[in-house]
């Protein structure tokens, strides 16, 4: 029996909302779940089922209201530091544990190597850690840049290697190197600015502003 080309519109739509429903990321939730409800409104009117295609019309127009939201929103930005023994420091580590091993294979904890240990708040609800070392005098080596999975749409790069430029340069750093220890934090770095390196690490030249 062959299948008609409606019916792979309304198949497609139906997988693309279903992988939308795996997203951790708000953001790419709300992005894949308006291409698939885009496909699925599509559908619907060219069937002539206009319940389908105005109820998945109503979704589009939900999911580009919060992505607007989203990124438009006015949010404050902090840093807080901790010491490298801190012991909520610890916890986070060790509750995250799972999710910090995927985007950093391997990652182990070593407080006496720690140069910058801060968590990124953002409206004073903790959006994610940096942990970096000093190597080479004026080199800023980053061990870890997690951000949890509500946090995930570059605001949190973007202010540690924009906005905390100027404060890195003050304490003698002209570089920031970061490993890409997989494919999800290369290409999270590449959209911040770095460039990959002949030893397989990222580097990125920190400018005053």
């Amino acid at each position: 029996m062959e299948i008609s080309i409606l019916e792979w519109v309304g198949y497609a739509a139906s997988v693309i909302i279903a992988i939308s429903m795996t997203m951790s990321s708000i953001v790419k939730f709300r992005i894949v779940n308006l291409v698939g409800a885009g496909t699925f409104a599509l559908y619907g009117f060219l069937i002539g089922a206009l319940p389908v295609g105005f109820m998945n019309l109503f979704i589009v127009l939900v999911d580009l209201y919060f992505l607007y939201m989203i990124f438009n929103q006015k949010e404050v930005f902090e840093t807080l530091e901790v010491r490298p023994n801190n012991k909520y420091l610890m916890r986070y580590l060790e509750f995250h544990d799972n999710e910090i091993q995927r985007f950093f294979p391997g990652f182990e904890y070593k407080p006496e190597v720690n140069t910058v240990s801060f968590f990124i708040l953002r409206d004073m609800q903790v959006a994610g850690l940096f942990l970096a070392h000093r190597e080479e005098g004026n080199e800023l080596r980053v061990g870890l840049d997690y951000v949890g999975p509500k946090y995930r749409d570059f605001k949190n790069g973007r202010y540690i290697y924009s906005r905390l430029g100027n404060w890195f340069i003050e304490q003698g750093f002209s570089k920031v190197v970061a490993n890409a220890g997989s494919d999800k934090y290369l290409q999270y770095l590449k959209k911040l600015g770095f460039e990959e390196q002949e030893d397989g690490s990222c580097a990125k030249a920190l400018v005053k502003k």
